[in-house]
């Protein structure tokens, strides 16, 4: 049985499998896409998206680019 976490992703409140910013990103389907992201009111560089562990209540503000012109 694996358990989950509650978490706000940008504003929205949502139960995930994922501990890590890394398996947070696998979860969502944004493997591959550029992105930025902010736990709790600070930008995580992405060096430290596999060490960063998600806690009941986190807030994430997540950004994935588009690129165009």
């Amino acid at each position: 049985m694996s358990s989950t976490v509650s978490i706000h992703i940008n504003g929205e409140l949502r139960r995930v499998h994922a501990r890590s910013l890394t398996a947070l990103i696998e979860e969502l389907s944004l493997s591959g896409r550029t992105i930025a992201i902010e736990r709790n009111l600070e930008v995580v560089p992405r060096s430290q998206y596999a060490t960063t562990e998600l806690c009941e209540g986190d807030r994430i503000e997540l950004v994935h680019m588009i690129g165009g012109g």
